[in-house]
């Protein structure tokens, strides 16, 4: 799942900072920690549900999907590898 990170995680963070989804009045500090508010959590996560509904193409099936398909999809393409149905897994990549 790593190769998705910066794709998903990493893209939904900077979206979030960017668009003012979480600002710094969403996070707290106690002591030398750091953390989301409860309505900073909220915000995350809804830039995350975003970034989950975005919609690629598949560079080897050819077809639209949400980044949530795609997880799925990629998942059964590494379990096929593992099985010996198919010879190499095809990580995924954006451009």
């Amino acid at each position: 799942m790593e190769p998705f990170r910066p794709l998903i995680v990493d893209s939904a963070v900077v979206t979030a900072i960017n668009t003012r989804m979480v600002t710094a009045s969403d996070f707290m500090r106690s002591g030398d920690a750091v953390a989301l508010t409860p309505s900073g959590r909220r915000s995350f996560y809804h830039a995350y549900e975003l970034r989950m509904d975005t919609l690629v193409t598949h560079p080897i099936f050819e077809y639209r999907l949400s980044y949530r398909r795609l997880l799925e999809v990629q998942a059964r393409l590494l379990a096929r590898v593992l099985e010996g149905e198919i010879g190499d897994y095809s990580v995924f990549v954006t451009r």
